[in-house]
This record gives C-alpha cells, structure tokens and sequence, in this order.
C-alpha cells in the first residue's frame, strides 16, 4: 500500500466532511466469514502481500502496482500465491498463479504516483487452477458508485496478516477521471482489496484499493474505477489464452494483442 498526498484529492472533496464509518470487524470465525471467503491474501515471495477477490473460477482481481517489486522490476507469477479465505494459518484455497495481467495504461513509479496511475491501478492473475468450492462463489462487478454511496471494504493489513478484516460502512467522497475517494480504513497490505456495494443482498466488486491519501490531516483510501479498465483486461484473456505447457507470464504494457490494447509479455 502506497502513502500519497494529492492536490487532486482535495480539489475533488474539498474539506474532509464528519462522515460516519464502521470499525473493522476481522473475520476470524466460520460465522463472521460468510459471504468473503473468496477474498483471499496474494502472497508474494521476497516481497509482501496484497489483497485479492475472485473474479471468475481462474481469475483474481488486485491493484497493478503489486506486479512491481521494490527496485521496480515485474514481479514473476511464480512468486505468487493466492491464499482464499486465509484465516489464522489456514486457507480455504491455495493456488498458484499462471500469468499477470496490468492494465496497458497504468505506469508504475514506485512509491510515487498521481491521479493518472491510480485509475489505471488494476490487475487480473489467472490461477494455475480453478477454484470450484461451494463457499467461494467468484463476486460479480457492480456499477460505478457515486458520491455518497456507501460501501465496504474487506482487507488483510500490517498487524493483521492472519485474518482478513470487514469495514461494513465507508462512504464514496467523490469520483474524477476513474479516481474513487473514499473514507475507508486502510493500511500496508490492503492494495487489491475488493471495495464492495451491497445489492438485494448480493456484494458485488465496485473498486479495488490503490492507495492511501491525506485530505486535511485525515487519511483517505483511492481506489480505481473498474468500469472500463477492467473489460480491458478481461478482453485480453478471452483474445489470448494460455500458452500451451503452462508457461508463466508476466503482461504489462508493451506488446500489442488483437483488442487493439499494447502489453508487454516477459517469460
């Protein structure tokens, strides 16, 4: 997770309104878990972790900046592990990762970033295997929220690694260029993480985690917009599929592919 400070931040929100938000609540009992098991910690080998949602039976939905490693290099899929439902130790699904996928129009630049970057901030991993389990039901993708909506947010984070942790209500500030601005608690870890809207009972994917920001003093989360970044991604995984041998990928911008978006591949 990337601790920023955006001019843009605050000509969009203006001063930090007295907004109500729950306590994180973790999720560390069968009970209290149902409904997130499919968020799951992404584990990177030498590195860290970020947070990740299943999206389809063999895709996972994160923040392209956990692609990167430290001096800025990809991150190679078998460093990857995803870790559904992990609670104290154990996961109800562990898989590795055959092939990453950033959106074509995010750059990153380590611990610094602007607005641009942020609603790019998406990747897509396919797993080395479906996950087929009956209480890990991949989410479906809302709509854009709008300011005022509220949503909620589950994460892992530094201090709490073992067990995911539940922010039932947070509040949607404002929206620009693909730029969500939330009230959200979130910390070191918690990039990727699903920000989820609650429709006729049913949590869909409405944002994703990109980094933490200050408006007045006070911490803010930014999370990217999926409306349109996200169909890209998902175009090129129907346009190429995986490579026969299941030869591990690495996909960022680069090289071409027939949805007319420029990735780069690196075996």
């Amino acid at each position: 997770m990337r601790q920023i400070f955006l001019a843009a931040v605050i000509a969009l929100v203006g001063a930090l309104p007295a907004l109500a938000q729950s306590d994180l609540v973790p999720l560390q009992t069968r009970q209290a878990s149902t409904g997130w098991e499919a968020v799951g910690r992404l584990d990177i080998a030498g590195k860290g972790f970020c947070t990740a949602a299943l999206i389809r039976e063999r895709l996972i939905l994160t923040a392209a900046h956990c692609l990167y490693d430290h001096d800025g290099s990809l991150v190679t899929p078998d460093r990857f592990s995803f870790r559904a439902g992990l609670r104290d130790g154990r996961a109800m699904a562990t898989r590795n990762v055959l092939r990453a996928v950033g959106h074509p129009g995010y750059t990153h630049r380590g611990d610094t970033t602007d607005a641009a970057a942020v609603a790019m901030d998406i990747a897509v991993l396919e797993l080395d295997r479906p996950i087929r389990e009956a209480r890990l039901q991949p989410y479906p993708i809302a709509d854009r929220p709008l300011a005022g909506d509220e949503v909620g947010v589950v994460s892992y984070g530094r201090g709490r690694e073992d067990a995911a942790s539940l922010q039932e209500m947070c509040t949607v500030l404002g929206r620009q260029t693909g730029v969500i601005v939330l009230t959200c608690d979130v910390d070191f870890g918690s990039s990727g993480s699903p920000v989820f809207t609650m429709r006729d009972g049913e949590a869909r994917i409405a944002s994703v985690v990109s980094a933490m920001a200050q408006v007045d003093g006070q911490k803010v989360a930014l999370g990217t917009s999926l409306e349109g970044p996200l169909h890209v991604l998902l175009a090129h995984f129907a346009a190429a599929p995986p490579r026969l041998g299941g030869v591990q990928r690495v996909i960022t911008l680069g090289e071409r592919n027939n949805i007319g978006a420029k990735f780069i591949t690196v075996d």
